[in-house]
C-alpha cells in the first residue's frame, strides 16, 4: 500500500509543508500570528578575521516585480 503523499506524487517535504500550511490555516487568530511569525526564517553571516567573528549581517532576498 503506497502513502497517500506518494500516490499525489509529491516528495514528503512538500506533503509536510502542505500539512503544516493547514494546521496554521486551522488556528485562531492570535495562534496563527504566533504560528506565521515562527515559521518565517532568516539567513545571516558574519565575515572572519584572524580568527575572529564580525558582524552577523541579515541575508535579504531580493523581491522582484513582474
Amino acid at each position: 500500500m503506497a502513502f497517500a503523499w506518494r500516490a499525489a506524487n509529491v516528495s514528503y517535504l512538500q506533503y509536510s509543508q502542505i500539512c503544516a500550511r493547514a494546521v496554521r490555516n486551522s488556528l485562531k487568530n492570535e495562534q496563527r500570528l504566533v504560528a506565521q511569525k515562527r515559521e518565517e526564517q532568516g539567513l545571516k553571516f558574519a565575515k572572519w578575521a584572524n580568527g575572529k567573528q564580525g558582524e552577523l549581517n541579515p541575508v535579504v532576498a531580493e523581491v522582484k516585480s513582474a
